[in-house]
């Protein structure tokens, strides 16, 4: 690093991003991406733009998208805020609720752009330890005095906190807000956007990266309060007013309007990681019972790091995380029927091979 890096980032440590290889092909399940391609709508509105307005800024209001979000969730537009992906909405709702004197807390095992974000601008967090079985503890949030942030689902657990729970730790904490991360909420979980307007300090995230299969497009939005909104437009405007490119604004409308495919994915999603769920389970493997569209495992006859080693070797990428507490299980994510059934038939090979040398790693 240079010698002019601010002495308050000198220590950061960057969050890392799941491999994106480029040299071989690989079954690609690191990274939670959709297997799925866009809607066939949404390639036909790029299609039409790239020849057509590529030339003008895109529209700093993205008005047309948040219209289109406001009609598919019965919320007004003046109740959305459009960002660069989840994480630049998330560094937004950090900019500007989060200070040295509203201090933060989340999850010890959870998103890890959380911590990122707390050291990159000097926010005092709590990093709260889940209890053994990797379920949130809410009396630990309930009257905490702090800003709280939960993914729920969470990652890379793909654990759920019910309604009732979520409602008492927004009761208990009316002077602070409340940020509830969906990244993976419609994979078979419940939204909490129908409790923003009786719990104005609720913020609500989202994005289109996952079951909108637009991960490259990079679109995330926040539901909240007009008066939270508000305020996330005056950071947004004070450091980037065109964050969304016009590419990813029409791509995105166009994904909201076809509600028929956006169902039809994510249900093929969750047909499939039931599926696999079982499969892996029948292999002796313990698989927590997420509702995202990834799968947490982890095996008492081999080291996680271990498997994950052995199924790259055999082609597919999940993730590892060498990190407390679960550096025995390895995240994959859910690919097509005709994917996982290749992970399903590696890992039984990987497991014989084991077993056929004695060895319990």
């Amino acid at each position: 690093m240079s010698r002019f890096l601010s002495n308050e980032l000198n220590n950061l440590e960057a969050y890392v991003p799941g491999e994106q290889p480029k040299d071989v092909k690989y079954i690609k399940l690191n990274t939670n991406e959709s297997p799925y391609p866009p809607s066939p709508k949404v390639i036909e509105a790029i299609n039409k733009l790239a020849v057509e307005g590529l030339n003008l800024y895109s529209d700093p209001d993205t008005r047309e998208l948040t219209l289109s979000l406001a009609k598919f969730y019965s919320v007004k537009p003046e109740q959305i805020f459009v960002g660069n992906g989840s994480d630049e909405v998330l560094a937004f709702i950090f900019r500007a609720f989060f200070d040295k004197e509203r201090k933060g807390c989340f999850p010890d095992i959870t998103y890890g752009f959380y911590k990122v974000y707390a050291k990159s601008f000097g926010i005092d967090a709590n990093q709260i330890p889940l209890r053994d079985d990797f379920t949130i503890d809410i009396n630990n949030y309930i009257n905490c005095g702090r800003n709280i942030i939960i993914a729920n689902p969470n990652a890379p657990t793909g654990l759920v906190l019910s309604h009732e729970e979520i409602i008492k730790i927004l009761k208990t904490n009316t002077d602070r807000v409340v940020v509830i991360d969906e990244a993976y909420v419609d994979f078979g979980s419940k939204s909490c956007i129908d409790l923003i307007n009786s719990n104005h300090n609720l913020i609500v995230v989202q994005t289109f990266s996952k079951s909108r299969s637009l991960a490259g497009g990079r679109i995330g939005y926040a539901i909240a309060s007009e008066e939270i909104i508000e305020d996330l437009n005056k950071i947004k405007f004070s450091f980037s007013p065109y964050n969304i490119n016009s590419l990813s604004s029409i791509a995105g409308i166009a994904s909201v309007k076809d509600e028929a495919y956006f169902h039809e994915c994510n249900k093929k999603v969750i047909r499939t990681r039931e599926r696999v769920k079982e499969e892996f389970r029948k292999l002796g493997f313990k698989v927590l019972d997420t509702k995202t569209n990834f799968v947490f495992v982890s095996h008492e006859d081999m080291a996680a790091r271990e498997y994950h080693k052995k199924i790259r070797e055999n082609g597919v990428l999940t993730r590892y995380y060498d990190e407390a507490r679960i550096d025995n299980y390895v995240r994959i994510t859910i690919g097509t029927d005709e994917e996982m059934n290749e992970v399903m038939k590696i890992t039984e090979k990987i497991l014989i091979e084991f077993a056929s040398l004695g060895k319990v790693i």
